[in-house]
């Protein structure tokens, strides 16, 4: 059935900006910054943590991990109050007296604590008497037996009484941090800890032990103070108090000591009204997205939900950065954003590492923040790379946070580490100088002489101003927070109550700051404030969400004060709007799944909303609409990539090329008028044939296949190679594995018999020794048969040398001959093809070929009969962007009888987003002079070649640059020119990468186009496949477009943020992505063809995936 289109989304990116738009956004920039560092609050507090020969980094791994930071009213006077927590000092608690001045009351709150390694500290009513108490979490030295957490009761008079035990809360430890929410929806607050295990962290056989419960781990007792723990509340019978009760196996959590937990997030991550969890690790484990699973259990869903996390975990956060209803979720990792610290600081997994961290269970890590975009349908899609943040060096806490009140949030990072204990000069010459005086000496160097020599290099906290368009911008300077430093853990409240966010930051070894908002003085931005009175056994309203709507936005709010790094933030909820004067409405989901609605609440003032037993039951805030497609079972079979690892053979390869196919050819090849398929193999696997029926597909077996089942498939394409009337097969191979002049290179023709069998022709074409990527058909020269373009992906072992594509002219019976070379030599070797089709973009009534590929390009050439000679179109507009081209079709998108192209690139959230200002480039030359070209990747910085890869990898490939870069701070600074001499690179030959984004390319006629990226979610992955059909049969071609690439060595990661998409034409040319809730199409892997084929009535695609089962949709 067609869909209307009044059930397309609604809530888009533009209508997120336009509700912001009117607010000038530099205001701040121009003049004062947004946020003033006060220096007389009262807040005098240092966490100082001082190196001695038994306090170290070398004794205790989390030495410099440094204290927490805690905001709430702890005496109800409406003031948010202060507490900061030390690691060799005493925790202190401040009182808020109004005008942004505090009192130290430590000493008379009874909540003195020295002698204990303190980290989180959680504000929360346990004791459900409407005054927030302070749970205190403990770590510390692997044999120091001082750790157990501490309850601080809130006796109502600015005092505290410790009562761990009694509440059944004296957790003995390596806390990070708490989190109280209603998991089981009893009504009641329930205990979630994080710990961070002392194991070692190098280990991988401990990921099989990730469910091995405590007691059965053969370590020794003292390392037994790791794991996640979940308590619930049950009352205690005879007081009536909260007593907690560890349920950690019964609610499904992993029971192991291997979790090394620094971020807990807890919120409706998957929008179904119950709280879930987010626990981010360090080291080498991965992280855990418990979901509810709505029975008093969790079940941990990362890997069927997230398709890559942070290496690192270090803080967690939770928040809506796009307006839609739907929580993101933030880690932080420990990777530079600035070259020189990347190359004097950054580590890498060589490729090794990083699979048998995948063999073991590990998941896909990688060493930079995540940013998981919500797929509103359960998914995420990680998008750092395009968003800009994914390094922010040495990162601690991180927290959501709408700075300015613009109706976005943003973000801001904690930076720095005490002692850059990741400084690589460092590990490679004085900690190897050190080992070796033992050697001689025989004596053990005293520690303190190791830590003096660990540089210390103080950093700036980041900040990031959510653009709308889910970009960010680095604006830490302009907002003042930019002092360097070395800050662990950040917290957020209206310290002023003025109506903006205030922020308090826990340094180490330095003053804590307090930040001053001026949002409200500097912008002409509202907001609306919201205090939850909750219920009797949850008083202040935890899981709470609070929505604000105005025409197709929402503004979201979940009250979780659990955030970041060892931070606990405000219960009072700032919610910014912008420029807007009024809203519709504004919807409170308590924590049991009721709502309350308000019309058009009073702005610029704060709300206190009080449950009651009146609300409306149940609340369903995302009704089921419709999709545009359905998923349907079938016999199709998977595909199965073999285990060649290109990495192995070619150093430093920038990516694999082992992995190009399947590839879809469809064609009715048994005369019965009903389509049928063939779908590529990889090496070793033979491709199949499946005849249509009216019930679904058929596998036909076809001995021929299987006689070629070495080669691997990476081209298919039926068309009537001799003039009978059948469709013939052709196949091109590639994989990368082989080299040049190898049988299993070779073009096939297999000839169709009329009946769907086929036989090889064995002479069909000359011999090949090049790895193919595209074949596509045409009667170019008009004789009354089809010739063909086939492209080369590139020179077997030789990446980024320009390898031999092929213009093969029909005899008509078949048989093929090349004539590129005399008809134009430039298409013969035009550059690494992955794309082509035949299109008359020039109006001439005569269809041009079009070819695409990587570092290269898109050219445009047409046949010119009477000189016999195809001859470049020029000044299309298509010839300066400079890409790495996926994939190309050709069709009229906009109604005007042109052919226009879709382009499909790398995407804009890879690793390497140059632009013409500053390409990447890829260098080839023998540079060591052994006989074989190298290649050498730069990218453009202050307009210099800068190398991508750090040290190690390259002087391994170079061993003769070792000596004159022996420390990395040497190499870190040097440019190609400078490592090789310009001599040596003035004889190189380089290929250019300028341009990312996938493209729509408007026809103006004459083979003049006007390029217009696609969407922004489709910038999110590469586009590998992309299909031309009117899904939504309104006579308008739309976009179905596949994407995601796996093979890039681990400094680049993986694009995987794809699932499919369907984007509807709006008419002159423009095109909407639907989420996948709507489009019906969401599928995981590396998508590498789409193919549409009639089945009766119906219409069906069939999407091809490496490595995987295809998937199969019907149209609805």
């Amino acid at each position: 059935m067609r869909i209307p289109d009044t059930f397309l989304p609604t809530v888009c990116f533009c209508a997120v900006l336009l509700t912001v738009s009117c607010k000038d956004k530099q205001k701040d920039a121009a003049g004062d910054p947004l946020f003033t560092l006060l220096d007389s609050t009262g807040i005098n507090f240092q966490n100082s943590v001082v190196d001695t020969k038994v306090d170290n980094s070398f004794l205790f791994r989390n030495f410099y991990n440094g204290g927490g930071v805690s905001i709430g009213d702890l005496n109800n006077d409406g003031l948010c109050d202060v507490v900061l927590t030390s690691n060799m000092g005493e925790n202190k608690l401040f009182l808020n007296k109004g005008g942004l001045k505090f009192e130290d009351i430590t000493s008379r709150s009874g909540m003195r604590q020295e002698g204990m390694w303190s980290t989180g500290a959680a504000l929360v009513d346990i004791n459900n008497d409407g005054w927030l108490d302070m749970y205190v979490c403990n770590s510390g030295h692997i044999n120091d037996g001082n750790r157990r957490n501490k309850l601080y009761i809130n006796n109502r008079d600015l005092s505290f009484t410790e009562a761990s035990k009694e509440y059944g809360l004296d957790h003995s430890g390596f806390c990070t941090q708490s989190s109280f929410f209603d998991y089981d929806m009893d009504g009641d607050l329930d205990c979630f800890l994080i710990n961070n295990s002392p194991l070692p962290f190098s280990s991988l056989n401990y990921a099989g032990m990730r469910d091995t419960e405590i007691s059965k781990w053969n370590v020794a007792d003292n390392l037994k103070g790791g794991g996640n723990h979940l308590f619930r509340n049950d009352p205690n019978p005879g007081t009536g108090k909260p007593f907690f009760t560890e349920v950690t196996k019964e609610a499904g959590l992993h029971t192991g000591l291997i979790s090394f937990g620094l971020g807990i997030s807890v919120g409706d991550i998957n929008n179904d009204d119950y709280p879930d969890v987010y626990v981010g690790n360090d080291f080498i484990e991965k992280d855990y997205l418990y979901i509810n699973q709505r029975d008093g259990t969790f079940k941990d869903e990362l890997e069927s939900r997230i398709q890559q996390i942070s290496m690192s975990s270090m803080s967690s956060d939770l928040g809506d950065i796009n307006n839609d209803g739907y929580p993101e979720i933030f880690t932080t990792d420990m990777i530079p954003d600035d070259d020189f610290r990347l190359k004097t600081t950054g580590t890498f997994d060589n490729i090794d590492l990083y699979l048998s961290k995948q063999k073991a269970g590990l998941y896909h890590q990688y060493v930079k923040n995540a940013l998981q975009l919500n797929n509103k349908n359960g998914t995420f899609s990680e998008i750092a790379n395009f968003s800009g943040i994914a390094g922010t060096d040495w990162s601690w806490g991180s927290i959501f946070l709408d700075a300015d009140n613009d109706g976005l949030n943003d973000i801001f990072v904690c930076n720095g580490i005490n002692k850059d204990v990741g400084n690589l000069d460092f590990l490679d010459f004085f900690s190897n100088d050190v080992y070796m005086k033992m050697q001689e000496t025989g004596k053990r160097e005293e520690i303190d002489e190791i830590l003096r020599h660990i540089p210390a290099t103080p950093l700036a906290n980041r900040v990031f101003r959510n653009s709308g368009d889910l970009r960010f911008e680095d604006i830490g300077r302009q907002w003042g927070l930019d002092a360097p430093g070395f800050s662990n853990s950040v917290a957020y409240g209206d310290l002023d109550n003025d109506g903006d966010l205030d922020l308090v930051i826990n340094n180490e070894n330095q003053p804590a700051s307090v930040y001053r908002n001026n949002a409200r003085q500097q912008t002409a931005n509202n907001f609306i404030g919201v205090v939850i009175q909750g219920s009797p056994k949850n008083t202040h309203g935890i899981g709470t969400r609070i929505k604000v709507y105005n025409d197709s936005s929402v503004f979201t709010r979940e009250v979780s004060p659990s955030r970041g790094f060892q931070a606990s933030v405000d219960y009072k909820q700032i919610i910014g709007l912008g420029a807007l004067s009024n809203v519709d409405s504004m919807v409170i989901v308590w924590p049991n799944r009721t709502s309350t609605s308000y019309a058009s609440p009073a702005i610029n003032k704060v709300h206190v909303l009080k449950q009651s037993s009146d609300a409306r039951q149940p609340f369903a805030s995302h009704p089921t609409l419709p999709t545009h497609l359905t998923e349907i079972a079938s016999t199709l079979e998977s595909h199965l990539e073999d285990e060649y690892v290109d990495f192995y053979y070619e150093r430093n390869l920038p990516e694999l090329l082992s992995t190009e196919g399947p590839r879809i050819a469809q064609a009715d090849v048994n005369g019965d008028g009903l389509e049928d398929i063939y779908i590529g193999g990889a090496k070793g696997q033979a491709g199949q044939l499946y005849l249509q029926t009216k019930t679904g597909f058929e596998k036909k077996e076809q001995l021929t296949f299987k006689i070629f089942s070495d080669f691997e498939d990476v081209a298919a394409l039926f068309f009537d190679s001799d003039g009978d009337g059948d469709q013939d097969l052709y196949l091109g191979a590639g994989g990368n594995n082989v080299p040049p002049d190898t049988r299993t290179l070779q073009h096939r023709l297999y000839k169709n018999d009329g009946n769907g069998n086929f036989q090889i022709d064995t002479k069909a074409f000359p011999n090949n020794n090049m790895n193919i990527s595209v074949a596509a058909a045409n009667d170019f020269d008009v004789d009354g048969d089809m010739d063909l373009f086939i492209g080369s992906r590139s020179i077997p072992f030789n990446y980024g040398g320009i390898p031999q594509s092929y213009l093969y002219q029909n005899d008509g019976n078949g048989h093929f001959t090349d004539v590129a070379g005399s008809l134009n030599e430039t298409i013969s070797h035009i550059g690494m093809v992955t794309g082509a089709v035949w299109a008359d973009v020039s109006g001439d009534a005569k269809k041009e070929l079009i070819i695409t590929g990587q570092w290269m390009a898109t050219r445009i050439f047409g046949y010119n009969k009477a000189e016999k000679s195809f001859d470049e179109l020029l000044g299309t507009g298509l010839e300066k962007m400079f890409g790495w081209w996926q994939t190309i079709e050709a069709g009229d998108l906009n109604g005007d009888g042109k052919a226009d192209l879709v382009i499909g690139n790398i995407g804009q959230n890879f690793y390497l987003r140059p632009s013409q200002q500053s390409p990447a480039k890829l260098w080839i030359h023998d540079f060591d002079q052994n006989g074989v070209p190298e290649q050498f990747l730069t990218r453009t910085i202050s307009g210099r070649d800068m190398p991508v890869l750090l040290k190690r990898e390259i002087t391994d490939q170079f061993p003769g640059l070792k000596k004159s870069n022996l420390k990395h701070s040497e190499y870190a600074v040097k440019s190609i020119q400078e490592l090789f001499g310009d001599e040596t690179i003035s004889k190189s030959t380089n290929r250019l990468f300028d341009y990312c984004a996938s493209i729509i390319a408007i026809n103006k006629g004459d083979g003049k186009f006007v390029v217009d990226p696609l969407p922004v979610e489709i910038q999110l992955s590469s586009v590998n496949a992309i299909l031309l059909s009117d899904v939504n049969r309104d006579g308008k071609l739309d976009l179905v477009v596949g994407g995601n690439l796996f093979g890039f060595p681990p400094q680049f990661g993986r694009l995987d943020a794809s699932y499919g998409h369907v984007l509807i034409n709006q008419g002159n040319g423009k095109f909407l992505a639907l989420d996948p809730s709507r489009s019906g199409l969401s599928l995981t892997g590396m998508i590498k063809d789409i193919a549409e084929i009639r089945n009766g009535t119906n219409r069906l695609l069939i999407v091809a995936r490496n490595g995987q089962k295809p998937g199969l949709y019907k149209v609805n």
